[in-house]
């Protein structure tokens, strides 16, 4: 019998798998009952946040799922937990939902206090989709303190026609809309931090 030799992958190290694109799994599982609300309808201080994601040909996109993450009115990030039992009386920060066939979206929530001296509030939103190979990073500024948009660290980094794709427009009702685009014109300014593959 000849002499066994040693496998492969403890001869070499870990061998890594090939790359795969995320979803479309987002409609079993992981969103939540409530999980659009990160506070209740109706109460003082919400706001509805909504707008489409779509593709590069303007199509929305119908099985992604968005989170949201943010600071409360007064700039505190929130570590409690308590976000997947969707609790109306503990603001967590978190939010989770799955897009609609037409690839809307709405969220209830607060408007953030900014989190730190001289930048201006944002809601951190994390876009999942088919044909992704991560997921992605974005921020949505509300549009009603133009001194603050101004004069915002991070916002005056960018191109000037690219930061309009990161705040939202204020609707005649008072509802906030943001819309994602993934690719083409328009394209949603994306972030990138350490250790994110994109």
């Amino acid at each position: 019998m000849p002499e066994s030799t040693t496998p492969y992958a403890a001869e070499r190290g870990p061998v890594p798998t090939p790359g795969q694109t995320i979803g479309p799994f987002y409609h079993f599982a992981l969103p939540y009952e409530g999980g659009e609300h990160l506070v209740a309808p109706g109460c003082p201080g919400a706001i509805r946040l909504h707008g489409f994601v779509t593709d590069g040909n303007g199509t929305g996109i119908q099985d992604s799922m968005l989170e949201l993450w943010q600071a409360d009115e007064s700039g505190q990030v929130v570590q409690q937990p308590g976000s997947l039992t969707s609790d109306p009386g503990r603001f967590t920060g978190f939010g989770r939902t799955s897009t609609w066939r037409d690839g809307g979206y709405s969220f209830t929530t607060v408007v953030p206090g900014p989190t730190s001296q001289g930048a201006a509030p944002f809601i951190a939103m994390v876009v999942f989709a088919r044909g992704l190979l991560n997921r992605l990073f974005t921020r949505v500024y509300l549009p009603d303190d133009a001194e603050a948009l101004a004069n915002d660290p991070f916002l005056s980094s960018l191109a000037e026609d690219r930061r309009s794709t990161l705040i939202a427009t204020r609707e005649a009702d008072g509802v906030y809309r943001f819309d994602v685009r993934l690719q083409g014109d328009g394209e949603t300014v994306f972030l990138q931090f350490p250790r994110h593959e994109v």
